[in-house]
């Protein structure tokens, strides 16, 4: 069944809900098929729009889904009504809980050597029916090794924490070593291991995750100038939609 998307900037991004969208990821990981998830915000977009070569890798992807609110509003603006935000962090905790009673296996690549160390200590205690079968951090200097690794313990569940564009260049070229699910994360890890206090709830349901870790990481401000230049370029295209 073809995946029903909307384009905001040349980027068909999955109209869905995040129930749905686990569903279809699940049937794909239990039916062992090669998927490769971008979970894209303003920034990963306006980044893509200025280096071609990422942008062609991001159109790779099986599932291009808004993680943040900054897409859902842009795709408001088009007239679109999208469902939700999937954010990588939701999608990772729900698959690892489902990976844990169905005794699936995972590969945890990046983040800082002393975040996966706490990781991989998480994992064990929250999730011990999983079969974790490696765990790496980003720091390395030997890609094809970490490669080799993957192809030979055949995952279910490749997780990529590298940030863009690292993780989906990874991606890109290595995922024909294991079919399964590759995605990748951004900072999941770092809030999954409790390095990074993620925003409570209340941010979250209001839609101002950003303000509460802009507010926390003031150093993130100039990253953050991504999203006013994103719905900028948005209304463009509206404009260039009604002519």
């Amino acid at each position: 069944m073809k995946n029903k998307t909307v384009n905001i900037l040349g980027f068909n991004f999955l109209n869905s809900t995040f129930n749905d969208f686990l569903t279809n990821i699940k049937k794909r990981i239990n039916n062992r098929e090669n998927t490769f998830v971008v979970t894209a915000n303003p920034e990963i977009v306006v980044h893509a729009l200025n280096d071609s070569s990422y942008k062609k890798k991001i159109q790779q992807s099986d599932y291009l889904v808004a993680d943040g609110i900054g897409i859902i509003m842009g795709g408001n603006i088009l007239g679109y009504d999208m469902s939700e935000r999937i954010t990588g962090y939701d999608v990772l905790v729900d698959l690892l809980d489902w990976g844990n009673k169905n005794n699936k296996s995972a590969y945890f690549l990046g983040a800082k050597p002393e975040v996966i160390a706490d990781l991989k200590k998480v994992i064990a205690q929250k999730y011990p029916h999983l079969e974790a079968v490696g765990f790496h951090d980003g720091y390395f200097t030997d890609e094809q090794a970490i490669a080799d690794d993957i192809n030979e313990k055949k995952p279910d569940m490749v997780f990529v924490a590298l940030g863009f564009p690292k993780q989906e260049n990874f991606i890109i070229n290595h995922r024909n070593t294991s079919d399964g699910l590759w995605i990748g994360l951004g900072g999941s890890f770092d809030v999954l291991s409790g390095h990074v206090v993620r925003a409570p709830q209340f941010w979250i349901n209001h839609h101002i995750e950003w303000l509460y870790r802009l507010i926390k990481e003031p150093t993130r401000f100039k990253r953050m100038l991504a999203l006013p230049k994103f719905i900028h370029l948005v209304k463009k295209q509206k404009r260039n939609n009604s002519k």
